[in-house]
């Protein structure tokens, strides 16, 4: 039997409309996670940017990198206006995910 697998691709940003970041992952949890804790010293820890606003799931790895990377391309205000499609107040799709791992 096959192993079905998820991967998604997911949108952070830093406040409504503010930085945005795109990326990858084939745990979303896990991954949102390590951006608000900071476990990575990259982009995402540098300019706050923690607040998951958008995610889309796929089971083939190839259609979520081909997706990803057509997002990365967007101008800005496509961006915005596919999270505001989905996501009109900016809520973080996250926020109660890590109460008790994130108030320690």
């Amino acid at each position: 039997m096959k192993n079905v697998h998820q991967y998604y691709v997911y949108i952070l940003v830093s406040k409504i409309r503010g930085t945005l970041y795109i990326g990858i992952t084939n745990d979303l949890q896990r991954r949102v996670y390590e951006h608000k804790k900071g476990s990575k010293k990259g982009f995402t820890f540098k300019y706050g940017v923690h607040m998951l606003v958008y995610f889309e799931t796929f089971q083939n790895v190839e259609e979520a990198i081909l997706r990803e990377k057509r997002l990365k391309k967007w101008n800005r205000s496509w961006k915005i206006e596919l999270i505001e499609k989905e996501n009109v107040k900016w809520l973080d799709l996250s926020s109660d995910w890590y109460d008790d791992l994130l108030n320690d």
